[in-house]
């Protein structure tokens, strides 16, 4: 059934999706008061799904020495570069609610570079808009200037793994025209 509120492509209803699926949609929809969109728009291809939201959340969950907040940052700025109005919206309520600051994601998707944030998120933001926009020019110089704010490689590998991640999620949005949930709108403000 096509539901264009939703996005330009046909949505199975919950009822209709594989049992695995349905667990996982209705534990988001009792965590937050609603279905995100995006759960609807991918489970048209139940693998495809499964294998999404397995890859999410062994990047985001996994410990590390960023925090999900710094994840997050990521997240809502490469999404802006990229476009994507869904990632925008729907992560800038998430990272207004972990980082508990009502103004950050609004800053980061217009330019990090005046957002009140740390040396070292403006240095992880540079390299992951860098990674995002032109990944054949990351250099030698990129790294160093992570490892200058204590970052190591296992955490470039972390910040590229977000990046690259959602440049899949930001493309998947825009081509199907997915719409943020009213919600995300003003959650966290």
């Amino acid at each position: 059934m096509l539901n264009p509120a939703i996005c330009r492509y046909p949505c199975s209803t919950l009822n209709e999706l594989p049992e695995d699926i349905q667990a996982m949609i209705i534990e988001v929809q009792e965590k937050t008061g609603f279905i995100p969109h995006v759960f609807l728009t991918l489970a048209r291809r139940p693998n495809e799904f499964r294998a999404f939201f397995d890859y999410y959340q062994a990047i985001m969950t996994r410990e590390a020495n960023l925090s999900l907040a710094e994840k997050e940052m990521i997240i809502v700025t490469t999404s802006a570069a990229n476009g994507c109005q869904y990632c925008v919206v729907a992560h800038g309520a998430v990272l207004r609610i972990v980082s508990k600051d009502p103004l950050l994601s609004d800053q980061l998707s217009t330019n990090h570079r005046h957002a009140a944030i740390t040396e070292r998120q403006k240095a992880i933001l540079d390299f992951s808009l860098k990674l995002c926009r032109a990944p054949e020019e990351i250099c030698q110089q990129d790294y160093e200037a992570l490892y200058m704010q204590g970052l190591t490689d296992e955490d470039i590998w972390d910040i590229s793994s977000v990046c690259a991640f959602f440049g899949l999620s930001n493309r998947m949005a825009v081509i199907s025209a997915m719409q943020p949930n009213v919600e995300f709108y003003t959650m966290g403000r």
